[in-house]
């Protein structure tokens, strides 16, 4: 509750009363939006998922140009038609952005945070839902991924690692520094694939997180991979997990990095596995990039993403063998179904020993 006994996000925290507003339905607007975000983070959402959810709000209102207290469903239908056939935006970006619009107007129309009541007195209307039953995509299944997205084959992955590796001794025979920013990236998606890694639990590794596993003491300081930024539940922390090496090749790799790779790139004070040379952290758009890159110079196909490294390890795991109730601990899922959903259900083209493959 604020100091006046509003809660979080109240219109009467926003506007101060009294005080004549030079742009009053704009500031109105950004005065909703502010209290919004309040709101939200009072709830524990993420930094990145209540900006998002009020960069989706500020588009619809952009679109329906109108401001939420003359919103109306056929304004959202426009919006979201327009969206699909023309834009051609995914189903499940559609559902974010329809929760996005729901929250808001929930927000706005709840009577606790009074804004249908500052509306109405400045305005003369008020807002109201404009998402409902009728007019919002059913989730009807657990999976909605594309079709086109799948894990990949051993010999895919192969020639893969193999290009990375490639394009590492090609710049540094040319003289050129981007050698060691190409040798991150290719130890980085090697990482991926060994520990069945999503893309942000892979990018915020530090150099502390590999350690000794008991039982396995031919991996050495590499036989634990500790994943401290899994994926966070709604309203929660990320996820922690351990995620025990299997590859034999694991060790080499990384210990090629750490004590020959890394050093290089000046890492005082920085306890980052992969730093940027301009900064602290390599980022997301500069790893999609490179995987693209790559992707697209091999020729493979599209359905692969940087996803397809998480994909391939729980397939390739099933299909030499291992436990499966193993594999759905490695890569932290807390049912079976969702683990199998990774699992691709054909024969793979396997070239070479499966523990070879990098």
């Amino acid at each position: 509750m604020g100091s006046n006994g509003s809660a979080p996000g109240a219109a009467r925290l926003q506007l101060v009363d009294g005080v004549p507003l030079l742009r009053p339905a704009e500031q109105v607007f950004d005065a909703m939006l502010d209290g919004w975000r309040n709101q939200q983070l009072a709830r524990n959402l993420a930094a990145s998922t209540v900006e998002g959810r009020r960069a989706t709000v500020r588009a619809f209102a952009t679109a329906a140009n109108a401001f939420p207290w003359q919103w109306a469903p056929q304004m959202l239908d426009e919006w979201l038609g327009d969206l699909r056939s023309i834009r051609h935006v995914k189903r499940t970006t559609i559902r974010s952005y329809q929760d996005a619009v729901r929250s808001f107007c929930q927000y706005v129309t709840d009577p606790a945070y009074d804004w249908a009541t500052q509306c109405e007195a400045r305005f003369g209307s008020h807002p109201i839902q404009v998402v409902h039953e009728w007019n919002t995509a059913v989730h009807v299944q657990e999976n909605e991924a594309d079709a086109a997205k799948r894990a990949f084959t051993l010999r895919e992955l192969h020639t893969f690692f193999a290009y990375c590796d490639e394009q590492v001794d090609r710049i540094r025979s040319f003289g050129r520094k981007g050698w060691l920013p190409a040798f991150r990236d290719a130890t980085l998606f090697k990482t991926a694939y060994a520990y069945g890694l999503r893309r942000n639990e892979t990018r915020m590794l530090d150099a502390t997180d590999f350690g000794r596993n008991p039982r396995g003491t031919e991996f050495g300081e590499y036989g634990v991979c500790y994943v401290r930024h899994g994926k966070a539940k709604k309203g929660s922390p990320p996820k922690r997990r351990s995620v025990l090496t299997v590859f034999g090749w694991t060790t080499d790799v990384l210990d090629e990095w750490f004590t020959e790779g890394r050093p290089l790139f000046g890492v005082d004070g920085n306890p980052a596995a992969w730093p940027s040379e301009r900064g602290h952290r390599v980022g997301n758009q500069r790893l999609n990039s490179r995987f693209v890159a790559y992707r697209d110079a091999l020729g493979l196909d599209a359905g692969l993403d940087f996803h397809s490294f998480r994909r391939s390890y729980v397939t390739h795991l099933i299909e030499a063998g291992h436990d499966a109730r193993f594999v759905q601990e490695q890569v932290g899922h807390e049912h079976a179904s969702t683990t199998s959903i990774y699992t691709n259900s054909r024969q793979l083209h396997q070239t070479g020993e499966f523990s070879q493959v990098a």
